[in-house]
């Protein structure tokens, strides 16, 4: 049996990859809540983000294990390019993993209200998450779901 340490390497997928790392924001489904819109990092294969706090809401993120990524087309707005099965990890404010990433998301974040004291509020008051895809895809094009936020 092997153990978390020795998973292999999240599955993507060229269109998923592209498509994600282009776009400034997705839609996040976090097991059985809505899709909210949400800012991101796409990095080290991944999707990172930041909720909670001052930051974006997204509910089910203390919890969740499986997440839905759905990334819209730029030209249509409501047509989507790829959707795709995540697992969702929390990232603790004293690992290394946060240590790497807090400073390329705090460079991605606008219009910060507390500058360069971010940092430090989100390990106070917000949880970053990393979504890995899992190598599934979902169902491509239109979804009314995505077109207005609710």
């Amino acid at each position: 049996m092997m153990s978390a340490m020795e998973l292999p390497p999240p599955t993507t997928s060229p269109i998923l990859d592209e498509a994600t790392k282009r776009s400034g924001v997705v839609w996040v489904a976090l097991e059985d809540h809505r899709p909210r819109l949400v800012w991101h990092l796409w990095h080290d294969e991944g999707l990172w983000l930041v909720c909670g706090g001052l930051e974006q809401e997204l509910p089910g993120a203390g919890t969740a294990t499986r997440a839905v990524v759905t990334v819209r087309s730029k030209a249509t707005q409501n047509d989507r390019l790829v959707s795709w099965q995540a697992t969702v990890s929390r990232i603790a404010p004293d690992s290394a993993e946060w240590e790497a990433v807090v400073p390329l998301l705090h460079a991605q974040r606008l219009n910060a209200p507390d500058g360069e004291d971010q940092p430090a509020r989100w390990a106070r008051e917000s949880t970053v998450l990393k979504l890995f895809p899992t190598g599934e895809l979902v169902q491509s094009g239109h979804d009314p779901e995505l077109t207005e936020p609710r």
